[in-house]
Protein backbone atom coordinates (compact mmCIF):
# COMPACT_ATOMS: atom_id res chain seq x y z
CA UNK A 1 0.00 0.00 0.00
CA UNK A 2 1.29 3.46 -0.86
CA UNK A 3 0.09 7.05 -0.73
CA UNK A 4 0.95 10.39 -2.29
CA UNK A 5 1.12 13.18 0.30
CA UNK A 6 1.71 16.91 0.04
CA UNK A 7 4.19 18.61 2.38
CA UNK A 8 6.58 21.52 2.05
CA UNK A 9 5.21 22.46 -1.37
CA UNK A 10 6.13 19.05 -2.77
CA UNK A 11 4.32 15.79 -3.45
CA UNK A 12 5.89 12.56 -2.18
CA UNK A 13 5.03 8.89 -2.82
CA UNK A 14 5.38 7.07 0.51
CA UNK A 15 5.04 3.49 1.77
CA UNK A 16 4.93 2.08 5.30
CA UNK A 17 8.41 1.71 6.80
CA UNK A 18 9.98 4.12 4.31
CA UNK A 19 12.37 6.90 5.42
CA UNK A 20 11.83 10.29 3.77
CA UNK A 21 13.48 13.69 3.97
CA UNK A 22 11.10 16.70 3.89
CA UNK A 23 11.40 20.44 4.34
CA UNK A 24 11.93 21.33 8.00
CA UNK A 25 8.86 20.82 10.21
CA UNK A 26 8.46 22.52 13.59
CA UNK A 27 8.42 19.31 15.69
CA UNK A 28 10.77 17.57 18.12
CA UNK A 29 12.64 14.31 17.50
CA UNK A 30 10.49 11.34 18.51
CA UNK A 31 7.18 13.15 17.92
CA UNK A 32 4.44 11.79 15.67
CA UNK A 33 3.32 13.82 12.64
CA UNK A 34 -0.02 13.24 10.90
CA UNK A 35 -0.36 14.29 7.25
CA UNK A 36 -3.98 14.87 6.26
CA UNK A 37 -3.27 16.22 2.76
CA UNK A 38 -3.37 12.84 1.00
CA UNK A 39 -3.77 13.10 -2.78
CA UNK A 40 -3.87 9.38 -3.65
CA UNK A 41 -3.98 6.03 -1.87
CA UNK A 42 -2.86 3.07 -3.97
CA UNK A 43 -2.63 -0.68 -3.62
CA UNK A 44 -5.40 -3.25 -4.12
CA UNK A 45 -8.07 -0.53 -4.14
CA UNK A 46 -6.83 2.79 -5.55
CA UNK A 47 -8.50 5.99 -4.34
CA UNK A 48 -7.79 9.25 -6.16
CA UNK A 49 -8.71 12.49 -4.44
CA UNK A 50 -10.38 15.53 -5.96
CA UNK A 51 -8.05 17.10 -4.84
CA UNK A 52 -7.77 15.24 -1.48
CA UNK A 53 -8.90 11.77 -0.39
CA UNK A 54 -11.58 12.14 2.30
CA UNK A 55 -10.62 10.65 5.67
CA UNK A 56 -7.17 9.46 4.57
CA UNK A 57 -4.15 10.20 6.76
CA UNK A 58 -0.50 9.22 6.88
CA UNK A 59 1.25 8.89 10.25
CA UNK A 60 5.02 9.37 10.52
CA UNK A 61 7.54 9.49 13.36
CA UNK A 62 10.24 12.19 13.43
CA UNK A 63 13.62 10.46 13.26
CA UNK A 64 15.98 13.44 13.03
CA UNK A 65 16.22 17.20 12.51
CA UNK A 66 19.29 18.29 10.60
CA UNK A 67 20.96 20.24 7.82
CA UNK A 68 22.02 18.93 4.44
CA UNK A 69 25.51 19.29 2.98
CA UNK A 70 26.76 22.76 2.19
CA UNK A 71 26.38 24.13 -1.31
CA UNK A 72 28.31 27.12 -2.63
CA UNK A 73 26.40 29.96 -4.27
CA UNK A 74 28.86 31.93 -6.42
CA UNK A 75 27.73 35.01 -8.33
CA UNK A 76 30.10 36.35 -10.96
CA UNK A 77 30.03 38.99 -13.67
CA UNK A 78 32.96 39.00 -16.04
CA UNK A 79 35.09 42.16 -16.49
CA UNK A 80 33.17 44.02 -13.75
CA UNK A 81 35.10 42.89 -10.64
CA UNK A 82 31.85 41.48 -9.20
CA UNK A 83 32.21 38.26 -7.20
CA UNK A 84 30.05 37.06 -4.31
CA UNK A 85 30.58 33.74 -2.55
CA UNK A 86 27.98 32.42 -0.14
CA UNK A 87 27.36 29.01 1.44
CA UNK A 88 23.97 27.48 2.24
CA UNK A 89 22.83 24.45 4.25
CA UNK A 90 19.16 23.55 3.81
CA UNK A 91 17.42 22.35 7.00
CA UNK A 92 15.40 19.12 6.77
CA UNK A 93 13.34 16.71 8.85
CA UNK A 94 13.85 12.97 8.45
CA UNK A 95 10.64 10.93 8.93
CA UNK A 96 9.80 7.24 9.10
CA UNK A 97 6.35 6.42 7.72
CA UNK A 98 4.48 4.27 10.24
CA UNK A 99 0.90 3.92 9.02
CA UNK A 100 -1.30 4.76 6.03
CA UNK A 101 -4.97 5.11 7.01
CA UNK A 102 -7.28 5.00 3.99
Amino acid sequence: MYAVIKTGGKQLRVEEGQTIWVEKLDVQEGDVVVFDEVLLVGGDNTKVGTPLVDGATVTAKVDKQGKSKKIIVFKYKPKKNYRRKQGHRQPYTRLVIEKINA
